[in-house]
């Protein structure tokens, strides 16, 4: 089975929470790293482990970032990564779409998750190295992994809902057997 490992420069991390039940906040995270032991031909076999550094998350207002950052949220200081890791893949009707199942840990907490996996094929990059790509969303309840921070507004809303939706855009490269990109 080949390896392959995340392209940090063509890889992220995005959510989108609902913001007093009336809008949607997006965000990112700007470090993912990870590797795949994958052969397209047998993409049941596959084995996914991803790390995403949780001091880079990004949603365009300092305030906010750092509010994320705090014991509130993520508390970055105790808990500097999400860590995923597949335990099963089951395939769809076709090749390119399927289900990742794995453990996904927050803040210390590891819940079971299913991603949602749609592949965008290989391809040689003008580098000449072999790459893939594919695309994850799955949903999560926050506060199963310990963000339960929040604020009833006059309204009856909530200032965050509980469900937030996470899609992860990933390239990967096919690393030769002494570590090294492919070529």
């Amino acid at each position: 089975m080949a390896r392959w490992r995340l392209d940090t420069d063509h890889t992220a991390a995005e959510f989108a929470v609902r913001h007093m039940m009336i809008t949607t906040v997006h965000g990112k995270f700007t470090n993912v790293t990870g590797t795949l032991e994958f052969d397209p031909t047998r993409p049941e076999d596959a084995i996914v482990e991803a790390y995403i550094d949780t001091t880079t998350v990004e949603t365009g207002a300092e305030d906010r970032d750092a509010h994320l950052r705090s014991v509130d949220f993520l508390d970055v200081e105790n808990h500097p990564y999400i860590a995923f890791r597949s335990t099963s893949i089951e395939m769809g009707g076709t090749n390119s779409r399927g289900k990742v199942i794995g453990d996904l840990t927050i803040r210390g907490i590891t819940q079971q998750v299913t991603l949602d996996v749609e592949s965008f094929g290989n391809d040689i990059s003008s580098w000449g190295d072999k790459r893939t790509g594919f695309v994850a969303t799955t949903r999560i309840n926050r506060e199963i992994f310990g963000m339960t921070w929040n604020r009833r507004l006059e309204s009856g809303n909530w200032l965050v809902d509980k469900e937030v939706k996470i899609t992860l855009n990933v390239q990967a490269i096919e690393v030769a057997e002494t570590g090294e990109i492919a070529a």
